[in-house]
């Protein structure tokens, strides 16, 4: 019989995009492969053009630290959710379960304990976000991106891998990037990413920055769906709601990040060594994990960090001249940055895991 893996994880691209850099792999090993995750979640969007891979939707609930009536209702979805996909892992007999984390993982990591199904976690950022902390006892191993996330997983548990880096990232095609976007060789590209779902704040600053902006750079903005404005036409500005088979050449191009600091993209710009303005989403709209994710960074002189609550315009504009002035010196200390082959680590751990 061939082997089998269910990949889990979901709510926002970065808790996709390690388990899109796992799944060829195991497809090419002649694994059979399922992802189980919501019914109308990214992870669906993300994965549904995967050849050989079989989709589960199963019900979920968000997992949230304020007050909200959809607390009284969701943990019954949840449990719904942890009853289904215990029920498809009893029937499919995957060896081995890999979560990327996301609330809609906490049910499949569930099922899998119940049905005695050997768990690997993934964790991106600094500190483990609430989902895989529900997730982290009925789990086998926790691979961690930080070396600092260690202290918060039990010592026979945690594994430091580092970070895991799309390898088609690498391979983006300039002239592609540029036709693709209608831009020019002769001036440098900035690129605005706000995460998945956008983030507006960003989106009005480079927005209301835009005539100063274009005086020195082509834009690439990714706005994030709903959120682009179709009355803004500009030679050199080019709006995307959201870019994936597209990304590697436009990143081949860019000279320059505007981004939140999810540990996914930030790593991935990291290998790239593209210099970073980093505006993590703040503590009022998040359990804090970028505001460190960015702090990380910084130290290690990779980045400027720029707090949401002191964004304004004019303070945005300033930030990101001054990155453009030090870019060589953000380039540079990327580059003396030895990565170490994580996703090789993470197959191989997966594979050590399967019963």
């Amino acid at each position: 019989m061939k082997k089998r893996i269910v990949f889990t994880g979901g709510g926002s691209a970065g808790h996709v995009t390690v388990n899109l850099a796992c799944i060829p792999h195991f497809l090419e090993e002649g694994w059979e492969v399922a992802y189980i995750g919501s019914a109308a979640g990214i992870e669906r969007e993300l994965t549904k053009d995967l050849p050989g891979v079989r989709y589960v939707a199963i019900s979920t609930g968000k997992l949230r630290r304020y007050f909200d009536w959809k607390n009284v209702t969701d943990p019954l979805r949840v449990s719904k959710g942890v009853w289904e996909a215990a029920r498809f892992l009893r029937t499919w007999k995957p060896d081995v379960i890999f979560s990327k984390g996301g609330f809609v993982s906490v049910p499949v990591v569930m099922g899998g304990w119940i049905n005695r199904i050997p768990v690997v976690l993934h964790e991106s950022d600094l500190t483990p976000g609430l989902a895989n902390r529900i997730s982290i006892p009925f789990a086998s191993k926790v691979c961690a991106t930080f070396p600092e996330t260690l202290s918060h997983i039990p010592k026979h548990k945690g594994v430091y891998v580092g970070a895991i880096v799309r390898e088609e990232l690498k391979r983006g095609d300039r002239q592609r990037g540029f036709f693709t976007c209608g831009f020019s060789h002769h001036k440098p590209v900035l690129m605005v990413m706000g995460g998945s779902l956008g983030a507006k704040r960003i989106n009005d600053a480079v927005r209301a920055n835009l005539p100063t902006l274009l005086e020195k750079f082509q834009i690439i903005h990714i706005c994030g769906k709903g959120q682009m404005q179709e009355s803004l036409r500009y030679d050199g500005y080019r709006q995307f709601e959201y870019v994936q088979e597209e990304l590697p050449h436009l990143l081949a191009i860019s000279d320059l990040v505007v981004s939140r600091a999810g540990s996914n993209a930030i790593f991935e710009f990291l290998a790239l060594a593209k210099p970073m303005l980093l505006i993590p989403l703040s503590k009022a709209a998040s359990r804090g994990d970028q505001i460190l994710n960015a702090r990380s960074f910084e130290k290690q002189g990779f980045c400027q960090v720029l707090q949401e609550e002191e964004l304004s315009n004019e303070r945005f504009l300033q930030d990101l001249l001054r990155v453009w002035e030090r870019r060589t010196g953000y380039a540079a200390a990327m580059r003396q940055i030895r990565q170490e082959d994580a996703l090789k680590q993470v197959l191989e751990l997966i594979e050590q895991t399967a019963r």
